[in-house]
C-alpha cells in the first residue's frame, strides 16, 4: 500500500471528480472484492444503507501480515494494514451500490485490533481506516467509531475493518 493513506483526514470534500478519481490522485487503486472466507456477503445493502462484513489486510488473495499488533506487529504498520482494510471495505461498497459517488457520507466505522495482552493503541491503528475514508471522501468520511482490541481474528490478521454509508438514493 502505498504512503497515500497517511493523510490528516480532515478532507475538504472530494473536489471536482469522482471518488474514484480521488482514489488515483492519492495514487490508490479500488480493488477487487475479497472474495468472502465462510458463509456470508462482503457487503449488504438495506435501503439507502450498505454494510460491510469485515474486511481483513488482503490484496490480491493474499494476507499482508499476520500476528499480534504490540508484538509481532508494530502500531505503524497495523495502520497501514487498517487502510488497506478500509480500502477494501469502499470495494464492497462499490460491489452493491454500482458507484462510489453514491456515498452520502460514511456513517459508522468499527475496528478490531489483534492485541498483545499490554498494547492500548487500538484508537491509533484504527486512525489508518479513518485517515484513509477521510482523504478520499473528505466531509463525507467523517465518521462515528470504535476501535476494539481482541484476541485474535480470522486468520491471525491483525485488524479488521467495518464500515456503514449512507448513499444518496438512486
Amino acid at each position: 500500500m502505498s504512503g497515500a493513506a497517511n493523510g490528516n483526514g480532515t478532507g475538504s470534500g472530494t473536489g471536482s471528480g469522482t471518488v474514484e478519481a480521488k482514489l488515483a490522485e492519492l495514487g490508490l487503486t479500488l480493488p477487487d472484492v475479497v472474495p468472502p472466507l465462510a458463509a456470508y456477503q462482503p457487503a449488504v445493502q438495506s435501503g439507502v444503507y450498505v454494510y460491510t462484513s469485515g474486511q481483513l489486510p488482503m490484496v490480491q488473495g493474499k494476507l499482508l501480515a499476520a500476528g499480534k499488533v504490540g508484538a509481532e506487529i508494530t502500531a505503524e504498520e497495523a495502520k497501514q494494514l487498517a487502510a488497506t482494510c478500509a480500502l477494501n471495505a469502499l470495494a464492497a461498497v462499490k460491489s452493491v451500490a454500482g458507484d462510489l459517488d453514491r456515498i452520502k457520507r460514511v456513517v459508522k466505522v468499527v475496528g478490531f485490533v489483534a492485541s498483545a495482552a499490554d498494547f492500548t493503541g487500538q484508537p491509533g491503528v484504527i486512525n489508518g481506516a479513518s485517515e484513509l475514508l477521510g482523504a478520499v471522501l473528505g466531509d463525507k468520511g467523517v465518521h462515528a467509531r470504535s476501535a476494539v482490541g481482541v484476541a485474535v481474528l480470522p486468520l491471525d490478521a491483525p485488524v479488521e475493518v467495518e464500515v456503514q454509508v449512507e448513499l444518496i438514493e438512486a
